[in-house]
């Protein structure tokens, strides 16, 4: 059995009753890094008088994931075994969804636990509404990361990123160059002691980080371009007063009506 196990973003008190019980219950326990893994057991023992008996720590990073999986059996997964992320819910920015498709292919019983992610929960602290897309990490340089942004800037919803504290500036000094009124919410070192929100055009939320402390985990949401947010609205009487063929009159009203392009399309024949 395999259970995906979300861990707390930073605040010990975000771990959920149904985590702690199936990190009592589990033999294995596949980590990022065992060191992480540990520590955060150790911490959760300390702070709710837990005993979580000893545990086979392996760990399962993007780095060794396909020497990983090529070393164990599915019967590695007649145990109870845990995944866990260094931080958030597992399958977002790590081998979690590998681990997964493992478990389908092999016919393994597996369950996800809800939990903290730091995406979501800086969505929702952004205030933007609408649909988003999760970039996770850009290219750390060159053009690849160019022409990322780029396409990330002309995308017609909400957009979040991750990114480290010494590529930070960089990121929105890049932003600045393509669109520097462009709206952006930045959140570092969520549920920590040291959590601070940002929100505001590019370029004044870079002035404003140059005089603060940069350390930490950052999230950063990019609103979706302005003319993407104000939505073009044509009613039936509109789309047929257009000067249109009626060709396209009738996929325009197709997409506002119960009826099919091909029914518009002869009623235009009609009139």
């Amino acid at each position: 059995m395999l259970t995906l196990l979300p861990t707390p973003l930073g605040n010990l008190e975000d771990i959920t009753l149904r985590a702690l019980k199936a990190l009592q219950s589990a033999s294995i326990i596949l980590c990022e890094d065992t060191r992480v893994a540990k520590q955060l057991l150790s911490l959760l023992s300390q702070k709710l008088a837990i005993d979580f008996d000893k545990k086979e720590f392996y760990s399962l990073h993007e780095h060794n994931q396909k020497r990983f999986f090529a070393s164990i059996e599915p019967s590695f997964f007649d145990k109870v075994v845990v995944y866990m992320s260094d931080a958030g819910m597992p399958g977002i920015s790590d081998p979690g969804a590998a681990l997964v498709r493992y478990a389908q292919e092999h016919g393994i019983p597996y369950t996800v636990l809800p939990g903290p992610s730091a995406a979501i929960t800086a969505f929702a602290a952004s205030g933007f509404e609408g649909d988003f897309c999760f970039f996770a990490f850009l290219p750390h340089k060159g053009e690849a990361r160019s022409k990322k942004l780029q396409e990330i800037l002309l995308f017609p919803h909400h957009a979040i990123l991750y990114e480290s504290p010494h590529r930070l500036m960089k990121l929105l000094e890049e932003i600045v160059s393509f669109d520097p009124e462009r709206p952006l919410f930045l959140a570092k070192e969520l549920s920590k002691k040291y959590e601070r929100y940002y929100k505001g055009a590019a370029m004044e939320i870079v002035q404003q980080l140059r005089n603060e402390t940069i350390k930490g985990e950052w999230v950063v949401v990019i609103q979706k371009k302005a003319h993407e947010i104000a939505k073009l609205c044509l009613d039936q009487k509109d789309i047929l007063s257009l000067a249109l063929p009626k060709k396209d009159k009738a996929k325009l009203l197709a997409k506002i009506t119960q009826k099919s392009t091909k029914e518009w399309y002869e009623i235009l024949n009609k009139s």
